[in-house]
């Protein structure tokens, strides 16, 4: 599976807020946050690093999408994960919506999740960072972004 992924050098909460309003600079509404992290304690009673889920949805793409197949509704989503690693860096990522959406055989999906596909990468890409070197990577490539002078 393709994903989109940016590392951030802010903290846990800045990057959660940061990754909230490029979302929302890009047209995506968040639906739902699912802190996972909270989940896994009550339910596991484990301590697990913070780990947040926010479903998020582009308003237009996804009444195109469902105009064309009722059915896909719960496909048209997008789950930004937020997570902090052991090294405090905080990871920003989501799965490449052309890769399900795509998967069915309709002219008009496809292009619709192409440009969901563009929506979503911009919006990870223009993520605040107060990192040196910022990058956007897709299935571990860099797809953009040099260091910062």
């Amino acid at each position: 599976m393709r994903y989109f992924s940016r590392c951030l050098t802010m903290g846990f909460e800045g990057g959660l807020e940061a990754t909230k309003q490029a979302l929302k600079h890009h047209h995506f509404v968040i639906l739902a946050e699912i802190d996972l992290a909270s989940i896994i304690k009550t339910h596991l009673a484990v301590d697990f690093r913070p780990y947040l889920i926010l479903s998020t949805c582009s308003l237009q793409l996804a009444q195109r999408a469902i105009e064309v197949e009722d059915e896909i509704g719960s496909v048209v989503l997008c789950d930004v994960v937020v997570q902090e690693h052991g090294d405090g860096r905080v990871e920003i990522s989501a799965a490449d919506p052309a890769e399900t959406i795509g998967m069915i055989n309709h002219v008009e999906l496809i292009e619709i999740a192409k440009e969901l596909r563009c929506q979503l990468r911009e919006a990870i890409y223009d993520i605040d960072s107060s990192e040196e070197c910022e990058q956007l990577t897709m299935r571990g490539h860099v797809l953009a972004r040099a260091p910062v002078t």
